[in-house]
């Protein structure tokens, strides 16, 4: 029986989400362009966003953990005006520094099983975003980074350690990937609770 308990709970842990973890329709994937335009000092704590980056403020951080193992930190750094009721429409990052290692392929499906908590998706939407996500989600280790920058109306900027990943310009996409932790149908309400923490009832 205990061995039978441990194998259950590695499978859930390489399951467990990283960028945890980013609509009917979804637009190209295409390498990142970040605009040429005067840059603006960044908080020191972060590690990737696209230039220029308006007053950007930590609202609040967090740590994943399952059965007692810490699995990522988690940042959410936002401009002005945030709010968690329509955090969709707004330019926010969250940033997830990883504690442990694990496969990109096993991130990406886990995001689509906690993706699907917001609400039934077309299998056609279902499947391009699984291979869509799997091109993103590297393997990762403890202290690497994915920062995930929501564009509103546009979709989401990914980063790996920094570098520019991809973008993927689907604005639901991005509303349903960010809402794995910000909307109120999150599998982690502990962990929405502690990122939105610094934003005004």
């Amino acid at each position: 029986m205990m061995r039978h308990t441990t194998v259950n709970r590695r499978d859930c842990l390489h399951g467990l989400l990283a960028l945890g973890a980013t609509s009917s329709t979804f637009g190209a994937v295409a390498q990142a362009q970040v605009v040429a335009e005067p840059q603006v000092a960044q908080p020191p704590e972060l590690l990737a966003l696209p230039a220029p980056w308006p007053q950007a403020n930590r609202v609040g951080t967090g740590r994943l953990r399952y059965f007692g193992l810490s699995i990522y930190d988690a940042a959410l750094w936002a401009t002005p005006g945030l709010a968690a009721s329509s955090y969709a429409s707004a330019l926010f990052a969250l940033e997830l520094r990883y504690l442990r290692n694990l496969s990109g392929s096993a991130i990406a499906e886990r995001s689509l099983d906690e993706m699907r908590r917001g609400g039934a998706l077309a299998p056609a939407t279902e499947a391009l975003w699984l291979r869509t996500m799997r091109t993103i989600f590297p393997d990762v280790q403890s202290g690497d980074r994915i920062t995930g920058v929501n564009l509103p109306q546009q979709g989401v900027r990914f980063y790996v350690n920094g570098q520019p990943r991809n973008d993927v310009n689907d604005a639901a996409f991005g509303e349903r990937f960010f809402g794995m932790w910000l909307a109120p149908w999150t599998s982690e309400p502990g962990l929405r609770t502690a990122l939105l923490a610094g934003l005004t009832p």
